[in-house]
């Protein structure tokens, strides 16, 4: 039961990607998103735009899986089977004969207890911490969001960052070509972080040989940023990565955010290149400072950053390729897949 169809990153990375390696260990799959491409078109580019009747819709629909999931040896969730529901209503509809394995790759519980809705709060603030209670197993994308889990009383704790399946991926070697690309990668929910490293970006943009480019975000993030805008695409992601010569994730360091799995650093190190990330989360996980990439902490260290990358082209070869070997070693569809399907396997005989 994931929250979306393919066209949903969360969805598309924590689920799908698995599902040909579940199914060749004859791992039966019965494949139900809550919604659809349009809505999620919708949630990123006009939630205006969002109709009453795709929401509604998609939740009956869900509800009537519930009811029936009882003909299954495991449910396998993404975060929550009906948003904005709580946690009572939606346990009455599980199958408590059934297994249930719930992922998180974000601090859902802050979307509930940080709200700004008193009665939001009152209601939906324990929600997510209930469901991980019920569940067999948890599966984390970090240790932020598996501490919150362990703390909620979940039997089994599982950590398992998002990956990428490496074999896509083509490492970046040619460092030399006289403009300098600093690069992000992302979706428009997330182009808002941007403005953390502003500053930085429009002192290194006033130069000819340098140039910033965004990949998936909002246009109004880009306002008062001289980059260039490239509309994500599925099919030329990779070779757009590809182009960069060191890639960015600018974050705020807030509740939400240290709950984030730092998969734009996981991909950027997987294309083989250098990054500089804020110290927010599991951030300062992934990026080995001085080693694989930079960890920025104001606006000073991000323009010393871009500035030690900019005149050492070496040295961002260097630290790409280290940052791939990290990426083979324990951010791979090929390393962690395993895991996964040991994970579910268990939980089908719990």
């Amino acid at each position: 039961m994931t929250r979306y169809d393919p066209t949903g990153p969360s969805s598309r990375y924590r689920f799908y990607q698995y599902f040909s390696h579940l199914k060749k260990e004859n791992i039966d799959l019965s494949v139900f998103p809550l919604f659809n491409s349009k809505y999620v078109q919708s949630l990123y580019f006009d939630p205006r735009g969002i109709k009453f009747i795709n929401p509604l819709n998609a939740y009956l629909k869900r509800t009537a899986r519930l009811l029936f999931s009882g003909s299954y040896d495991l449910v396998w969730m993404e975060k929550e089977a009906l948003p904005w529901i709580p946690a009572l209503i939606e346990k009455l509809l599980y199958n408590r004969s059934v297994p249930y394995v719930i992922d998180y790759d974000d601090a859902v519980h802050h979307r509930y207890d940080q709200h700004h809705n008193p009665l939001i709060r009152s209601v939906l603030s324990k929600k997510i911490e209930k469901l991980m209670a019920f569940s067999t197993v948890v599966v984390a994308g970090n240790k932020y969001i598996a501490n919150y889990a362990q703390n909620a009383g979940a039997l089994r704790v599982e950590v398992l960052p998002t990956v990428v399946d490496i074999n896509n991926f083509k490492s970046k070697e040619n460092f030399y070509q006289p403009t300098f690309r600093i690069g992000w990668l992302g979706s428009p929910s997330t182009s808002r972080h941007l403005n953390i490293a502003c500053q930085a970006l429009k002192t290194f943009c006033e130069f000819k040989d340098t140039e910033f480019v965004a990949i998936g975000a909002l246009q109004q993030d880009l306002d008062n940023i001289p980059g260039r805008l490239i509309v994500w695409n599925e099919k030329t992601e990779i070779s757009e990565l590809s182009r960069f010569d060191v890639g960015i994730m600018p974050l705020p360091d807030t509740p939400w955010e240290r709950g984030k799995c730092g998969f734009k650093l996981i991909q950027y190190m997987a294309t083989g290149l250098p990054v500089i990330a804020s110290p927010v989360g599991v951030n300062s996980e992934i990026v080995e400072h001085g080693v694989n990439g930079f960890l920025a902490s104001d606006m000073r260290e991000w323009i010393k950053y871009l500035g030690i990358l900019k005149e050492d082209r070496d040295m961002c070869r260097k630290m790409g390729a280290v940052g791939r070997v990290k990426i083979e070693k324990s951010y791979s569809l090929e390393i962690i897949g395993p895991r996964l399907i040991s994970i579910l396997r268990e939980a089908a005989k719990a």
